[in-house]
C-alpha cells in the first residue's frame, strides 16, 4: 500500500507550544477599613478583611491595612491611622506616609466613605458588607434624623457618584441588589461570599432546649426584640437563651431580660464552637445583614436557624430548608416553637444546613477574591476591557 505523502513539508510541522502566560495581579494590595479585627467593635466586617488579607499574604501578596483604633500585629502589615472616626480624616496622610506605593486599594465602604477615588489615583477597588440606607434612620432617630439623611445621601454619593468606574465586591447577592438600587451598574459588581473555618470536632447538642444568638449588641440586631419574643416562646419550649457578644446596648439589654437568659460577652473561639455545637436554634433577629456569616458558622455545625426575611439573611438561610426566615414577629416566634418541638424537622434542617455550609471555605473566598482583585487591577491599568460577568 502506498504511503501517504504530505503535500507540503508545513504539513509534518508543528508551532511550539507557548506556555500559558498567568495574566497580571497586584502583588501589593492595600485594604482601607474602619477597625482591625483586634478591636473590641470588631464583627463581621473585620473577620472577612483578617481572612482575605491573611489568605492573600499567603499566596505571595505583599498586603496591608490601614484602619482606625487598635491594631494588632498579624502576618501581614497593620497601621493604625488614628481613632475611631479621626482616622477617617487622616487616612489619606497616613497612606501617604506608611504605605506610598500600592498596586490596588481596597476602600471597605461601611456607611462611612474614606473617597479614596477622589485622592487615590491608583487602581481601587470598594468592598461592601451591606447598604446602610434601612440603618441610618436606626442609628440616628428623632432629633438627630438630619443627621441619618446626610448618611444615606453621603453613602450613596460614596458607591455611585465618587465610583462612577471600577470594581464593587459584594458579599452576597442581596448586597448586590442594594447598590444596582443605588444607581451602581450591574456589570460593576462581583459577588464573593463569606467563607467558614473547617468546624473542629462536634462537641456534643444540649439534652435541654438551648437556643443561642451571636453578634455585636447594637441597635440594628434587635436583640431586644428577641428578648420581647422569647417571653412568649419559653412557656412553650422551655430551655436557655445564651446571649453570646457585647457592644453599647449590652447594659440595656440585660435590664430588658427575663428568666432564663445569660449573657456571656465576647467569648474565645472554642467556647463560641462549643455553644454552636450544643445549640438547638441559632437565632438571628437582625434587620439586615451583609451575609450573616455566624449562619454559616451554626450551619457548618449542623445547627439550623430561625431569622427575619431580611436583606443578607435571605441568602445565607435557605427558607425551608437550612432554617426559617419570619416575615414578622409573630412568624418568628412560631417557627422558633415549631422547630424547637419537632426532632426530625430540626435535625433535617441541620444536616441540610450543613451540607450547605461545606460549600463555604475561606480559601475559596480568597481565591474569588484574589480573581476579582486582578480583573479590577487590568482594567484599571488598560490591560483588558475590565468586563466579565456581573452579580
Amino acid at each position: 500500500m502506498p504511503q501517504h505523502v504530505p503535500s507540503s513539508p508545513r504539513a509534518t510541522l508543528r508551532r511550539p507550544q507557548q506556555p500559558a502566560v498567568a495574566p497580571p495581579v497586584p502583588r501589593r494590595i492595600t485594604f482601607l477599613a474602619h477597625r482591625d479585627l483586634d478591636n473590641p467593635a470588631a464583627g463581621g466586617s473585620e473577620l472577612l478583611v483578617d481572612r482575605l488579607a491573611d489568605g492573600l499574604t499567603r499566596l505571595g501578596h505583599q498586603v496591608t491595612l490601614v484602619c482606625g483604633g487598635p491594631a494588632a500585629p498579624r502576618d501581614y502589615r497593620v497601621v493604625s491611622a488614628g481613632g475611631a472616626y479621626a482616622h477617617y480624616l487622616r487616612a489619606r496622610s497616613v497612606f501617604a506616609r506608611q504605605v506610598g506605593e500600592t498596586d490596588l486599594l481596597v476602600e471597605v465602604c461601611n456607611g462611612m466613605p474614606y473617597l479614596a477615588p477622589l485622592w487615590h489615583r491608583g487602581p481601587t477597588m470598594c468592598l461592601v458588607n451591606h447598604v446602610h440606607s434601612e440603618l441610618w434612620g436606626m442609628r440616628f432617630a428623632g432629633p438627630l434624623a438630619p443627621a441619618a439623611r446626610l448618611g444615606r445621601r453621603l453613602e450613596r454619593w460614596a458607591l455611585s457618584g465618587v465610583r462612577q468606574q471600577g470594581l464593587l465586591v459584594a458579599v452576597s447577592p442581596s448586597t448586590a441588589q442594594a447598590l444596582h438600587g443605588l444607581g451602581v451598574a450591574q456589570d460593576r459588581v462581583r459577588v464573593v461570599h463569606n467563607g467558614v473555618e473547617e468546624p473542629g470536632p462536634d462537641t456534643g447538642r444540649s439534652p435541654e432546649p438551648l437556643f443561642v444568638a451571636v453578634g455585636r449588641l447594637v441597635e440594628y440586631k434587635r436583640i431586644d426584640l428577641l428578648l420581647r419574643l422569647w417571653e412568649r416562646v419559653r412557656p412553650v419550649t422551655g430551655g436557655r437563651l445564651v446571649i453570646v457578644g457585647d457592644g453599647p446596648e449590652r447594659e440595656r439589654l440585660e435590664r430588658l431580660a427575663g428568666p432564663d437568659v445569660t449573657f456571656t460577652g465576647h467569648v474565645s473561639e472554642a467556647e463560641k464552637h462549643r455553644l454552636l455545637c450544643a445549640a438547638w436554634l441559632l437565632l438571628h433577629p437582625s434587620a439586615v445583614e451583609g451575609w450573616g456569616l455566624v449562619v454559616t458558622e451554626a450551619a457548618a455545625r449542623g445547627t439550623p436557624a430561625v431569622a427575619f426575611d431580611v436583606p443578607g439573611l435571605r441568602d445565607s438561610v435557605v427558607d425551608g430548608e437550612t432554617g426559617l426566615l419570619a416575615r414578622g414577629e409573630s412568624s418568628f416566634a412560631a417557627a422558633w416553637c415549631a422547630v424547637t418541638l419537632s426532632v426530625r424537622r430540626r435535625e433535617a434542617l441541620g444536616e441540610a444546613a450543613r451540607v450547605r455550609a461545606a460549600g463555604f471555605r475561606w480559601e475559596w473566598s480568597v481565591r474569588r477574591f484574589r480573581a476579582v482583585a486582578g480583573e479590577a487591577y487590568r482594567a484599571a491599568l488598560g490591560l483588558d476591557g475590565g468586563g466579565g460577568h456581573g452579580a
